[in-house]
């Protein structure tokens, strides 16, 4: 029995040298590697077009300020702002360099309580979107997809929603439910994601007209896949613009329930804060102090969200024309 040597092949790729070393070879690259790649890239090209748009810098930078004080609230001010035991002012006391924005009907620090109530407004408004924008894509894709008798269902529900109010709907939510945050969150996701599903369904029907859907379909890709690998990718970018806006309608909503009393009472937020001062009587007594920080600090963020949402919708969509 003869035994023949097996010349061991070269790993290096083609076009490599077979004597260059190991570190200087050149690995082939996989898929994993060129979607990776071709991410990178498609973020880098967003930021330089999102750049460009000076009204979505400002905000963005905007957000970045409040979201930094939020976070560092505890910090800046301590948790003892939010106690009624350890006020250290008189009620109702006017700006001073002890209290920069004045101090409420317990003696408590305006500007403490305005950072606290930063995290809650933020927190309510980015949940709220996010369940919004998560159950109106997900009915704007199957009704998109699987169309017939199944879409003409889901689109007459999505138009009642249209029609009735949100805020009113919002209000009975919040109403009927225990008072808390989360209550708030649901109230709010609940009544404001019809918008968001026609949206997501005249983009997936657009998609699925593409000639590459019918190929995946030939090759046997199943309903899930069909939506998972191609539909969803294709609806994120307008998902994501809508998803901005949202933040905005839903911190207002959001303050507009603390407001009239329907929102947590143990927590401080943004609306809380306008509903105290009205029940203190700040409107009356020319106690402007009391009703301004809040009132300015839901119109900024607001606004804020606004120019991002706007200048990302004119980045994934150029044919809108938004000015810059």
């Amino acid at each position: 029995m003869t035994t023949e040597s097996v010349t061991p092949q070269d790993p290096s790729p083609a076009g490599a040298p077979s004597g260059a070393p190991e570190g200087q070879r050149k690995k082939p690259a996989t898929a994993r590697s060129l979607a990776r790649t071709r991410r990178r890239k498609s973020a880098a090209r967003f930021w330089r077009q999102y750049r460009a748009h000076r009204a979505g810098l400002a905000g963005l930078a905007g957000l970045m300020l409040i979201a930094a004080l939020a976070l560092a609230a505890p910090l800046i001010v301590g948790s003892d702002v939010q106690s009624v035991t350890n006020a250290s002012g008189k009620a109702l006391e006017s700006p001073s360099a002890a209290f920069p924005l004045g101090t409420d009907q317990l003696g408590r620090d305006l500007l403490g309580l305005l950072l606290w109530g930063s995290r809650v407004s933020l927190a309510v408004g980015l949940l709220a979107a996010a369940l919004s924008v998560a159950i109106g894509t997900l009915v704007g894709i199957l009704a998109g997809h699987f169309g017939g008798w199944f879409a003409t269902v889901t689109m007459r529900v999505t138009d009642w929603f249209l029609v009735m109010p949100a805020l009113v709907l919002a209000i009975v939510l919040a109403t009927v439910m225990s008072p808390s945050i989360w209550t708030v969150v649901l109230a709010i996701g609940i009544t404001s994601w019809p918008t968001t599903a026609r949206l997501v369904r005249a983009q997936t029907l657009a998609v699925e007209s593409r000639p590459y859907i019918e190929r995946a379909q030939a090759l046997g890709g199943g309903h899930g896949h069909i939506m998972a690998r191609h539909v969803l990718p294709n609806v994120m970018p307008l998902v994501l613009a809508q998803t901005t806006l949202l933040i905005s309608s839903a911190i207002l909503t959001e303050a507009t329930l603390a407001f009239l009393g329907l929102g947590d009472p143990n927590v401080v937020s943004w609306g809380g804060m306008l509903q105290e001062a009205r029940e203190a009587g700040a409107v009356s007594s020319g106690h402007w102090w009391y009703l301004a920080p809040p009132g300015l600090a839901i119109a900024v963020v607001a606004l804020a969200f606004t120019l991002c949402g706007r200048a990302i919708e004119s980045v994934l969509n150029p044919k809108l024309g938004v000015a810059r």
